[in-house]
């Protein structure tokens, strides 16, 4: 964290390679935090403590953080769009979540959860190469704003009753609404607990914002606002699977119809995607499929389906934001993100080819991907939980199959485009950006234990 703050305020020549070397110094000591007694739950001090799951989540944000200054360098850095100011901000975004994973105080949790809206909104702003970022800036406070206020609400509710706002103490909540006999009301809290989560995760049915930034977002690179969106998911990830804790993982009647809502909203977005012309909102579909099964292995209420979907949350954090800058250097090259103009990829470009296709297979959970774990993990715990899940689950996972084979047969399958100007090859930052991505999301399955076993 002081690595952070340190190069949040060097000066502005150096700025963008200190930083980006302290983003990678914190990522290895954070990946080095995974090899300690993780099983124990650490007590820093009154206002912080961590475990396995808070050093995971922190070391997927800095290194997705590493990985979007090295894809930003083309067309923030190079272009002099004020790179200086950019990598403050996402720093600056980095110290909010590492913060937020480490934090005990639930008060504290909820500002640094919504204190994140704000580098974010000005990436959107600043960045934004399109009249309509405003429009997907308001879009996105607007939805998780009015969501989160119900969660605050509970928190100085649960408060002012106990004269504690640490997470721990929202046991004692549990246990006072129980004691009321009314399971009505633990729905009720539930429903206000985790609508913040929710929303920002997105759930189906709460999710337009999302494909709406995504489209909007700076093409320096796609990957930039998915990569801080991805970030947002993981903290609120990380909220939902705290706050299950907290109330010794008790399942409710609202619990039960989120799940049913979660998996049929998975396999209605996946449906969605083969809607798509438009290469980002493709992917941005596939990320919300992904969050539902994700959910699903959250409120399975077994500990296969919490640390599956762990891995899960870790796999696409990865995989999610290499398919964006992927589509960042494919539009780059052909100027079009449509799926029907940017064909023929394979022929001009046979190694961006290659990297679309170990991405797109490590998508749909393809061995040796930890993916393919998250997912072994998540759906046997789904299946458990209700007989009526396996149609779903499984029509989820072929659709998966399916739109991540149709990406990459429509953009790099047919004629060579008329309408493409030659253009310079691959570059060697490019390979490190896709290589940096690929080695953790495939080698990390030979130490799953470290991933996996937070519960």
């Amino acid at each position: 964290m002081s690595l952070l703050l340190f190069s949040l305020f060097i000066s502005k020549k150096w700025s963008w390679y200190v930083q980006m070397w302290s983003l990678a110094i914190a990522s290895l000591f954070s990946l080095g935090h995974l090899y300690a007694p993780f099983f124990s739950y650490e007590y820093m001090n009154s206002y912080m403590n961590y475990d396995s799951m808070s050093s995971i989540l922190i070391s997927l944000t800095l290194w997705i953080s590493l990985m979007m200054m090295l894809a930003s360098q083309q067309s923030v850095k190079i272009s002099n769009n004020n790179h200086s100011m950019f990598s403050k901000f996402v720093l600056a975004l980095n110290l909010i979540l590492v913060i937020t994973f480490i934090c005990s105080s639930s008060l504290l949790f909820y500002f640094m959860f919504e204190a994140s809206l704000i580098p974010t909104l000005m990436l959107i702003l600043g960045w934004g190469y399109q009249p309509e970022r405003l429009q997907a800036g308001m879009y996105m406070m607007m939805y998780t704003v009015t969501a989160s206020l119900p969660l605050l609400l509970t928190i100085l509710w649960a408060t002012q009753k106990f004269s504690s706002n640490e997470m721990l103490m929202l046991n004692s909540l549990r246990m006072h609404i129980f004691s009321s006999g009314s399971p009505w009301a633990w729905s009720f809290l539930t429903l206000m607990l985790f609508t913040a989560f929710l929303v920002k995760l997105p759930m189906f049915s709460v999710h337009l914002w999302l494909p709406k930034a995504h489209v909007e977002a700076p093409v320096a690179g796609s990957m930039v606002l998915a990569a801080i969106l991805l970030k947002l998911g993981g903290m609120v990830f990380y909220g939902i699977l705290r706050f299950f804790q907290c109330f010794n993982f008790i399942s409710s009647y609202a619990t039960t119809i989120l799940f049913s809502l979660a998996i049929w909203g998975g396999v209605l977005t996946s449906i969605i995607c083969f809607r798509q012309i438009d290469l980002k909102s493709l992917i941005a579909y596939s990320s919300i499929g992904h969050m539902s099964l994700m959910l699903a292995g959250a409120f399975s209420n077994s500990s296969w389906g919490w640390g599956g979907a762990l891995v899960l949350m870790l796999s696409h954090g990865l995989c999610s934001s290499a398919l964006f800058a992927l589509a960042n250097y494919t539009y780059e090259k052909t100027h079009t993100r449509s799926l029907f103009l940017s064909k023929g990829m394979l022929m001009l470009l046979p190694i961006l080819a290659m990297w679309w296709f170990l991405f797109c297979i490590m998508n749909m959970a393809a061995p040796p991907s930890i993916n393919l774990l998250g997912e072994i993990m998540i759906f046997p715990s789904a299946i458990f939980s209700s007989s009526y899940y396996l149609f779903s689950v499984s029509l989820m996972s072929f659709l998966a199959a399916l739109y991540s084979m149709y990406l990459y047969t429509a953009i790099q399958h047919g004629g060579k485009p008329k309408f493409i100007k030659p253009f310079s090859q691959f570059k060697i930052p490019a390979f490190t950006l896709f290589f940096l991505h690929w080695i953790p999301g495939n080698f990390l399955i030979l130490k799953s234990e470290l991933v996996s076993m937070w519960v």
